[in-house]
Formats: C-alpha cells, sequence, structure tokens
C-alpha cells in the first residue's frame, strides 16, 4: 500500500486483548465493551448532538462521529471502540429516507411493501457511505492504537424489518406479512441486503475496521425454521463475502448478534464467524458446551451477556451481577501456546440511555477485576 494512502499510517496497537479474545487466544483478564456505549446516557454526547442538530447530524459528520466515539473511552478504560453510526445507513443509500425524531425511533420515508419497491431494490453505491467510511479511518488514528475499532451493520433480516414496517414495530405484522404470503419478495430483499451490507462490512475493513458485527436485532422475532430461511441463511451469505484480512494485514474478526438468538446456537454453530455474541437469556456454560469448542479445536469465541437493567442497582449489586456472569462462562482459557474457550463481555443489548454514566465504571472496574482473579 503506497505511503500516500490514509490507511497506511495507523498506529500499532496497544491493547489487542479484544481481539485476541475473538481469536479464542489467552488474555490476562476478560476484555469488555458495551453495546451503544457511546449513547445518551454520557452528558458529553449529548452536549455533542445538541451541537450537531440531529441524530443523522452526528453521524454523517466525520468529526462529530469521531468525538462522540471516543468519549466512552476518556471515561473508563473499555478494550474496543466501535464506529458511531446507525445500522440503518444502508437502506437510507438505497433512497428510503432515513429520519429520526427527537424522542423517537427511526423512520423511513418510502417503506418497502409491495413488489415494485422491492424489484427496484440494489446494492447502493458505496460512495453514499462515504461518511461512514471516512468516519472509521478519522476514528482509527484519533484511537491511536489505544484499543481496536470495531464496524458493523444490521443484518439482512433486521434491515428487511425495518425497510418494510418503515419503523419500529410491536408485531412484525407488515414484514411476517410479506414473508408467509410473498416468500419469493422476501428473499429477493434479502438477497439484495446482504450483498450490500458485505460491500459496506468490506469497505469499512479497507478504511481500517479490525473486527465487524453484524446485528440481528431482531432474528428472535421469527419462528424456528423461518429464522434458518430468512435470517440465518443470509448472515451466512454476508460472512462469506467478508474480507479475511484488514488493511494492516491482521485478520478481521467477524462477530454475530442475534437478540433472542440463544434458541438457534446449535445452527449457529455452522457460521463461517469467529464470536458470537449472546442477549441475557442464555447461559453462558451452555452457551460454551454448545460451541465454545476444546482447548485446541475449534470453536466460536462468545461475548455478552450481562442483562443491560443490572446497571440501575447498587454497586454491590452490580459487582455480583458480574462475578455471576463471569462465573457462569467458567475458567477461561489460560495457555498462550494454544486456543480456547474466551468471552468478551458485553451487555446482553444496547445500554439504556437512563443508565447512571458513574454505574458503567463499577461494571468495568468489577469485570476486569474480577476476570484477573480468575485467572489468579
Amino acid at each position: 500500500m503506497s505511503s500516500s494512502s490514509p490507511t497506511s499510517s495507523f498506529a500499532p496497537l496497544k491493547n489487542d486483548r479484544f481481539l485476541r479474545a475473538c481469536l479464542r487466544q489467552a488474555t490476562d483478564y476478560t476484555p469488555l465493551w458495551l453495546m451503544r456505549q457511546a449513547g445518551r446516557y454520557l452528558p458529553e454526547y449529548c452536549a455533542t448532538r445538541a451541537k450537531a442538530g440531529s441524530f443523522m447530524g452526528l453521524a454523517t459528520n466525520v468529526d462529530y462521529a469521531t468525538e462522540v466515539t471516543l468519549q466512552p473511552l476518556e471515561r473508563y478504560p473499555l478494550d474496543a471502540a466501535i464506529l458511531f453510526s446507525d445500522i440503518l445507513t444502508v437502506p437510507d443509500a438505497m433512497g428510503l429516507g432515513l429520519s429520526f425524531a427527537q424522542g423517537e425511533g427511526p423512520r423511513f420515508a418510502s417503506p418497502v411493501r409491495d413488489e415494485a419497491a422491492v424489484t427496484k431494490l440494489e446494492v447502493p453505491d458505496m460512495d453514499k457511505l462515504r461518511y461512514v467510511t471516512d468516519a472509521v479511518t478519522s476514528i482509527r488514528k484519533a484511537l491511536d492504537g489505544r484499543v481496536p475499532l470495531i464496524g458493523f451493520s444490521g443484518s439482512p433480516w433486521t434491515l428487511s424489518c425495518y425497510m418494510v414496517e418503515g419503523k419500529g414495530s410491536d408485531d412484525y405484522r407488515l414484514v411476517k406479512t410479506m414473508l408467509y404470503s410473498r416468500p419469493d419478495l422476501m428473499h429477493r430483499m434479502l438477497q439484495v441486503n446482504a450483498d450490500a451490507v458485505a460491500v459496506y462490512l468490506n469497505a469499512q475493513i479497507d478504511a481500517g475496521a479490525q473486527a465487524v458485527m453484524i446485528f440481528d436485532s431482531w432474528g428472535g422475532v421469527l419462528a424456528d425454521g423461518a429464522f434458518q430461511a430468512f435470517s440465518l441463511a443470509y448472515t451466512a451469505r454476508v460472512l462469506a463475502q467478508l474480507k479475511r484480512t484488514g488493511v494492516d494485514g491482521q485478520i478481521v474478526p467477524r462477530i454475530v448478534f442475534t437478540k433472542g438468538g440463544g434458541l438457534w446456537l446449535e445452527d449457529m454453530k455452522a457460521l463461517d464467524c469467529e464470536v458470537l455474541g449472546l442477549d441475557w437469556t442464555m447461559n453462558l456454560g451452555t452457551a460454551r458446551q454448545l460451541v465454545g469448542g476444546d482447548v485446541g479445536g475449534p470453536g466460536k469465541a462468545l461475548q455478552g451477556n450481562i442483562d443491560p437493567n443490572v446497571l440501575f442497582a447498587p454497586p454491590e449489586a452490580i459487582r455480583a451481577e458480574v462475578a455471576r456472569v463471569l462465573d457462569s462462562f467458567g475458567l477461561p482459557h489460560t495457555d498462550r501456546d494454544t486456543s480456547g474457550p474466551t468471552q468478551i463481555f458485553n451487555l446482553g443489548h444496547g445500554i439504556s440511555q437512563y443508565t447512571p454514566p458513574e454505574n458503567v465504571a463499577v461494571l468495568v472496574e468489577a469485570v476486569h477485576a474480577h476476570s484477573r482473579a480468575q485467572r489468579a
């Protein structure tokens, strides 16, 4: 790569524990990061968002996106940063017209609800998502090797849910109506989405992302059978197209998180990814037995899975629940010469905007302290 490339001059990584754990390599403590760690629970985030004027104003401005991505790392010794963006940037680039009203979730101006709308869908020009890849490069430079940077996208199924419903949903009536009455249209949309997500994540990898995550936030609303056909198959289609190494020649681990997906962990074992994320309904020890693998053999690293609402409890309750979650995984793999079962500590879903920031400090400290003690 030529020296003029913006991605050829990234600083060497000072803390690689997250990446090591993704690859089932031993670490001196269990690394952690938090889903939605740059968010509304932080007063400094709210101040930057006010300056930006809107959520999309924040996400589409490289300087603001860089600033808010780094904010949680200034407060807490987290082991990874995650790109500040939204899971719906891809359908927005397809021309569906994404907006966020204050206090409301995302909304599309032009939902995809009939054959004509589905037929028109195509993989968007990645130039329309330049603001995301520019942010990835900017954040990676600003991190200066402190911790790795995670890129991400919504899963093909989760994107389809929003694209058909036009917004968040309680009953998924519109998207499931299409799934059951016109599966051909659903499959067509999912194919386009899967190929778009793959191109998008590869663009993030080229811009400097050191791991990528697929958020299948709505996979758990599907019936058994439908999950495998309409979610899992298309997540697999994305994974098959992803670059294996980043701009610095290092392996880029791939994380798949399906909220409500614990039931299908054995099906997910076959996915071509390094890490499976779990919500709080799944016991980590059980998950480890199912997919964690043995020392020296193949297996998945596990990410998760404390209930985010624990963060509203007093410090002693947070510490007790951290210990319970770490202990439920069991003794982590410690042999530096071989691979084995590892955990990346995380919440079972995104952090609530009402979380007291000081309680997050308690959580981070407890994870690092207890997981060191486990290995002692």
